[in-house]
């Protein structure tokens, strides 16, 4: 891991890890980076892996001013802009797929090639609330997912604002999953000019660690040829 300063009291942990002539982005969701450690693992035989850890989760600062799906996204892309990447595919699970969603309405500058949402959220849907899980020993400290996304889980304004996102956008999403069901990704892949849903049977909100080779091939395939 690594730390860069974005901001004089911003500093960004980050895991990278891989290399190759592609960049990707990953971004993790509320159990922090344990939700994304086989992804990032995986992903590193084959591409240039960037992780942040959203300040916040896992011990790690978040000034008070730092609020917002949008701050996040802002960072993000600042961040891929000052290394210099393009093309960069951004892979992101449960909340991180709100930011990766905020990202890709921002991105002006073309930075983002493609992106993958495993069981995202952010838009709010009619019909389907977002049902955060029950608490259960081992789970992070939630206020840092509050100061972000605030008691609703969602943006009301951004599903109407992602049709004008033309990046190829895959969403995969376990068909089980009692956080965000399987209508609420329907929708919100609907909501992309190229987007598409990939239901997996029988797993809940955490594809990339409940059914890992099934989720991995759908995005090393996507990726390949998108």
């Amino acid at each position: 891991m690594t730390t860069i300063t974005l901001a004089p009291d911003l500093p960004l942990t980050i895991t990278e890890a891989g290399s190759g002539e592609h960049t990707v982005l990953v971004l993790h969701g509320g159990s922090g980076m344990r939700g994304v450690a086989g992804l990032v693992d995986h992903l590193a035989q084959h591409a240039h892996v960037l992780a942040p850890t959203h300040p916040g989760w896992e011990d790690t600062p978040r000034p008070n001013w730092f609020t917002g799906v949008d701050s996040l996204a802002i960072t993000y892309l600042d961040l891929l802009a000052d290394a210099g990447h393009t093309d960069v595919a951004v892979i992101a699970t449960s909340f991180g797929g709100w930011v990766a969603a905020e990202m890709a309405v921002r991105d002006r500058g073309g930075l983002l090639g493609k992106m993958v949402v495993l069981n995202g959220i952010g838009p709010e849907i009619p019909g389907y609330p977002v049902q955060p899980p029950a608490p259960r020993p081992g789970m992070p400290d939630v206020s840092a997912l509050a100061a972000y996304a605030g008691p609703d889980l969602g943006d009301p304004k951004l599903l109407r604002r992602l049709a004008r996102v033309t990046i190829p956008a895959l969403f995969i999403w376990g068909a089980d999953d009692t956080v965000a069901p399987l209508p609420f990704g329907k929708a919100y892949a609907a909501a992309f000019a190229n987007g598409r849903l990939e239901p997996i049977p029988g797993v809940g909100h955490m594809p990339a660690l409940e059914a890992p080779e099934v989720t991995f091939g759908l995005i090393d395939g996507f990726l390949r040829t998108g």
